[in-house]
């Protein structure tokens, strides 16, 4: 079946299926297997100190994958810059460059607004893609000119805003109040997930903890193994990701309820699109398109 959808036509890849941007983890490695697999790998370009080390990698890239990808701009908010942890939005400009030269194409922002780098993306013909944890955010991206919006709901992991909702809400009011494509994330592990998202309005999900216990993520042993057998309705667990308790600690999503096993990323991603594919055959979809344009 072809999926078709705005993501898919922008980013050229076969599954609207995108990869979450991974502190530490998030390299061409990890990133190429996702990309391989038919989805938009992404690197991290905030787990790379220095240009040189960044152009290294994304050289390494090009020789791991020759499919789409994407790069990662995490940004940190000025005035919480109290130390050199952490990038502020000058600090990508010289990166953004020598991503634009070697010929990537899309660019995705997260943490705190980028405008200025946002605006470099778009001047250089490449696409901008800003991640949101509130409406209000989304909105200000789209005035600002993103041209995607990535919206993560309350059951993710990563940053919480005392403000965020659930993934359901974020995508279904997004569909109201957005004129630009959606991607959806947080909670999201299996087809039905997939689907579900799709149908709330949004043109592609975004993956991050789901993937976590994949073969080729470089995550320790010890994470992958308290992925799959974590418990997401035990109280503490519920309490970290819905009560705003992540604090520092390393937590996943609610979606590894859905991960019982490590598996190679490319078995993971095809029989996520396989099980989707018969779940819509059941519905009585029987064309060999399925497409949200």
């Amino acid at each position: 079946m072809i999926w078709k959808t705005k993501i898919t036509q922008m980013t050229e890849v076969k599954y609207p299926l995108i990869m979450g941007a991974f502190a530490v983890i998030g390299t061409a490695k990890f990133a190429s297997a996702f990309s391989n697999a038919d989805g938009l790998g992404i690197i991290t370009a905030i787990n790379y100190p220095d240009i040189e080390s960044f152009q290294a990698e994304l050289e390494k890239m090009k020789t791991l994958t020759d499919k789409p990808f994407g790069v990662n701009f995490t940004i940190k908010a000025p005035f919480l810059l109290k130390s050199r942890v952490g990038r502020i939005e000058e600090s990508f400009y010289e990166f953004l460059n020598v991503a634009v030269d070697m010929g990537v194409k899309i660019f995705t922002t997260s943490a705190y607004q980028a405008p200025e780098l946002g605006n470099r993306i778009k001047d250089a013909g490449c696409y901008w893609f800003h991640k949101c944890a509130t409406m209000k955010h989304a909105i200000a991206a789209q005035k600002r000119g993103a041209d995607v919006v990535t919206l993560v709901g309350l059951e993710g992991t990563g940053f919480k805003n005392p403000f965020q909702n659930t993934t359901l809400v974020n995508v279904t009011m997004a569909r109201k109040l957005l004129n630009l494509p959606i991607i959806a994330a947080g909670g999201i592990g299996d087809a039905r997930g997939f689907l579900g998202a799709l149908a709330m309005g949004a043109d592609a999900v975004c993956l991050g903890s789901s993937i976590m216990a994949t073969l080729e993520s470089p995550a320790s042993k010890s994470w992958k193994n308290q992925i799959v057998h974590q418990d997401i309705y035990d109280e503490k667990y519920y309490k970290k990701i819905f009560h705003h308790e992540l604090r520092d600690s390393p937590i996943a999503s609610m979606a590894i309820g859905h991960i019982d096993k490590a598996e190679p990323i490319k078995e993971f991603l095809d029989n996520l699109i396989n099980e989707s594919e018969q779940i819509i055959k059941s519905w009585g979809h029987n064309n060999t398109v399925f497409s949200t344009m």
